[in-house]
């Protein structure tokens, strides 16, 4: 494999030295960028442009093109293994994420087949090899899962939820059911995190989207401890260094303590937690990323300015030369004007230079 020209993100993640702290977008190759929209609109719907090598391979390639960002991510979608897994994903526009089947009983979890990713994924494992390919060595690829917990919140419901009813009536009156499946999940996402890693993702994120959903005691039975096993079955080195796990747990800032025990790398932080305070509860144990709330991207270039500024110097507020990486709170939205993510780019190299090593 091409040696890496830019690894400053991998460095970060694992508490190591770096000149500037490294940045990167949740969601950065999507529809703000018009170069994206006219891909999408060649693919014909989302699940094509997932499942076609070339089009997933350059979309991820496209926000680097733009923007002088630190690494790229997989363009794939988290709900791939429900997929795999027989559920019939969809998607209706302006609805989101459906399913043909939803899991409600434990004979529809007892019914779920193994996932077998290096086959039942393979367009996955395909673009993640070709995206490592054309990037060549320019910045790290990360690939990713959604944790046990929120994939099982889209395959109870049926799709999107505010109030997460058959997940959260599944969970108090049936916890055996929910756990067999939690715990079906965690296998499948351990399959096809190491199928990333072996086909060239260099770092893993899981993305805990409604883990801040559950009550205190809930969130650590039910989402924390089967990412805890994820984490222990990951393949954690390849091709001769350490491929680092990230945790983001959107609403979950107030779990940082008993999430350290999962032994990831660094965990992502929401725009509700202040850096400063998340610093100092992990005290050099983990690194940290986030946590610019994505609205910030409407504002003036000089309002985006003024919040990168304040979010680093809270990183940094402890003395902490690294172990930081800047990003969004969340993914970035579609009505983002493209030349806003430059300023927020820029800002952060060229201000964070002060607190470089």
């Amino acid at each position: 494999m091409t040696a890496l020209k830019n690894d400053r993100f991998l460095r970060a993640l694992l508490r190591e030295p770096v000149d500037v702290t490294p940045v990167w977008m949740m969601r950065q190759a999507g529809r703000y960028l018009p170069e994206y929209r006219d891909i999408r609109a060649k693919a014909g719907d989302f699940l094509s442009l997932c499942k076609n090598t070339d089009f997933a391979c350059e979309v991820t390639l496209q926000p680097l093109r733009r923007y002088a960002l630190d690494a790229a991510i997989l363009f794939s979608d988290i709900l791939t293994i429900p997929d795999a897994l027989g559920l019939g994903l969809y998607f209706e526009v302006g609805e989101g994420p459906k399913f043909h089947k939803t899991i409600r009983t434990a004979e529809d979890v007892a019914a779920l087949p193994e996932l077998k990713a290096s086959s039942d994924l393979d367009y996955v494992m395909n673009a993640v090899a070709a995206i490592r390919s054309a990037l060549g060595g320019q910045v790290p690829l990360i690939g990713f899962s959604g944790s046990p917990w929120t994939l099982a919140t889209y395959m109870i419901e049926g799709g999107s939820s505010k109030d997460f009813r058959f997940s959260k009536q599944m969970m108090y009156a049936q916890p055996e059911v929910l756990h067999a499946l939690l715990d079906h999940l965690a296998d499948a996402v351990i399959d096809y995190l190491n199928a990333q890693i072996d086909a060239g993702a260099q770092a893993i994120q899981i993305f805990d989207s409604w883990g801040g959903a559950l009550a205190h005691r809930e969130y650590i039975e039910f989402s924390l401890n089967y990412m805890q096993k994820i984490v222990a079955g990951l393949k954690r080195e390849n091709e001769g260094r350490k491929v680092p796990v990230i945790l983001f747990t959107k609403g979950g800032g107030q779990w940082l303590e008993p999430m350290l025990a999962t032994g990831a790398d660094a965990f992502g932080l929401d725009w509700t937690t202040p850096l400063n305070v998340a610093r100092q509860t992990l005290d050099g144990r983990a690194a940290l990323q986030g946590n610019l709330d994505p609205a910030t991207l409407y504002g003036s270039s000089a309002t985006i300015e003024q919040a990168v500024k304040a979010m680093l110097d809270d990183a940094y507020a402890h003395g902490e030369k690294t172990g930081y990486v800047a990003n969004l709170g969340h993914g970035i939205t579609q009505w983002v004007d493209p030349a806003k993510p430059q300023v927020f780019i820029d800002t952060v190299h060229e201000y964070s230079v002060k607190y470089s090593g």
